[in-house]
């Protein structure tokens, strides 16, 4: 889609986490609808260079910006930076997280801490320091939610209740924030991205699903793309996007 074309031409939207996978995806969407981009990335330097490359192709004025999301100073100083380049926030994708199989017995705290940062606290700092751009424009909040948030995964202690919390604080904020702000999450069921260590859990995951395959990056993003565009009235929503597979 040319520049000029699409829901959110004119509009800034800052993807977190969006050098590789689905926030990779998301970025491009936002772009092929028509908004300047802003992408943030911590140690994905190479990635980040070329979605930029490929955003700026797709006729979006780009920006990627690195930050860890768990840093409150490197966070405050990011969206400053973005606000400041791209002239604004319309909408805020919280993208960057953090996934991790382990056994109940073997979690370490290090390791329920370091899921809860990225999962949990990073998408509340980003989204603080971006209110004040958000709420000028009327803007969106996107939270990358998961299907782990709302099912118990056994061997994802950690990782299911960080992204539960996400989902509460996906709700807490859009009662906060509104009127001015409309904030969403999507929770994404299994998602083929095409690795080949994953390819035998997905063909089983595939037969479990209502749908008989799994997900992938396009379906999620057009999922944030809904939010991201909707009316202002749909907030609080915890959209599962996981072919019945929650079911």
């Amino acid at each position: 889609m040319a520049k000029g074309i699409g829901p959110l031409i004119g509009k800034t939207v800052l993807v977190t986490g969006a050098a590789k996978r689905l926030g990779r995806a998301i970025a491009f969407a936002a772009a092929e609808n028509g908004a300047d981009v802003a992408i943030t990335f911590l140690e994905s330097e190479r990635e980040a260079r070329e979605v930029i490359r490929e955003l700026e192709r797709r006729g979006a004025e780009a920006l990627a910006v690195r930050c860890d999301v768990t840093d409150e100073e490197n966070v405050r100083e990011t969206v400053k930076e973005v606000a400041g380049e791209l002239g604004g926030i319309d909408v805020l994708v919280n993208s960057a997280g953090n996934y991790e199989t382990v056994e109940f017995d073997k979690l370490t705290l290090a390791r329920w801490d370091a899921i809860f940062a990225s999962n949990a606290r990073g998408p509340f700092l980003v989204s603080r320091e971006a209110l004040p751009y958000l709420r000028e424009r009327k803007g969106k909040i996107v939270h990358m939610g998961s299907l782990g948030g709302l099912r118990p995964w056994t061997t994802h202690a950690h990782y299911c209740s960080s992204k539960a919390a996400l989902h509460m604080l996906t709700k807490v904020m859009a009662k906060a924030l509104a009127p001015e702000i409309a904030v969403n999450a999507v929770a994404p069921g299994m998602i083929d991205m095409g690795e080949k260590t994953t390819a035998t859990f997905m063909k089983r995951m595939a037969k479990e699903t209502p749908m008989r395959r799994n997900g992938t990056a396009a379906e999620i993003a057009a999922a944030v793309l809904f939010f991201a565009t909707a009316p202002h009235f749909i907030t609080g929503q915890i959209m599962a996007v996981d072919g019945g597979l929650g079911l």
